[in-house]
């Protein structure tokens, strides 16, 4: 049975545009990105076979562009669907972020770097740039690495802030092996960082490490 012939209070399209989104399971709002299904198979059928066979939303969205096109029954034109309401989505928290009168909440900070950090395969280096009331400047990737490891230069770093006229920053960085406990690496290139930003009256608030499950604050451990 084809989903237009269905109830329409069980139509996915029609109960969202009702009861909001979060009336829909994650495989009936995937199945609004794929649009239709095929013979034998409703765009909610397809969407339940993709979740199940990929090991959930999270997984899904972590394969490459390439990756998903390949998935019987995607093709490129859903997967375009798809990527750009997930950066859709990474770009509203960056908004959200950056209309904060003072960076004040600290869950609002690791929500925006997991989003933006947490689904490469490679390290990334990032910096929160803020003002000298915490108000968000800008967020840059300014490094990026292999599976394992990035280069992090200070100078760099030192230039992006005074560019962007920053009085402080966060530092974010990926772990792509899931697990955020941070290096010894991590942690020298962290004070390295600090005293080079000191030199030009811009402190340093936190570091985030983000991994699997929540980030890694240094701030909180007390290493800043």
């Amino acid at each position: 049975m084809r989903i237009r012939d269905w109830p329409a209070d069980e139509r996915p399209r029609e109960k969202l545009l009702v009861s909001g989104a979060t009336a829909l399971s994650t495989a009936e709002l995937l199945a609004l990105f794929i649009g239709h299904g095929r013979r034998g198979e409703t765009a909610v059928d397809l969407a339940r076979r993709t979740l199940n066979s990929h090991g959930g939303l999270r997984a899904l969205l972590e394969l490459s562009a390439a990756q998903i096109s390949d998935i019987d029954g995607w093709g490129p034109a859903r997967t375009a669907r798809l990527l750009a309401a997930l950066e859709l989505s990474r770009r509203y928290l960056g908004e959200s972020l950056c209309r904060l009168d003072a960076l004040t909440n600290p869950d609002d900070t690791r929500a925006f770097v997991r989003a933006r950090l947490r689904g490469y395969d490679h390290e990334v280096f990032a910096v929160l740039f803020l003002d000298n009331q915490h108000r968000v400047i800008t967020f840059e990737e300014l490094f990026r690495g292999t599976l394992d490891s990035c280069s992090v230069h200070p100078r760099e770093v030192v230039k992006r802030a005074l560019s962007h006229r920053a009085g402080a920053v966060i530092f974010a960085h990926n772990h792509p092996s899931g697990v955020a406990e941070p290096s010894q690496a991590d942690r020298h290139i962290t004070k390295r960082l600090q005293e080079a930003l000191a030199l030009v009256d811009v402190r340093t608030l936190d570091h985030l490490v983000i991994g699997d499950h929540e980030p890694v604050s240094f701030a909180e451990r007390g290493w800043l």
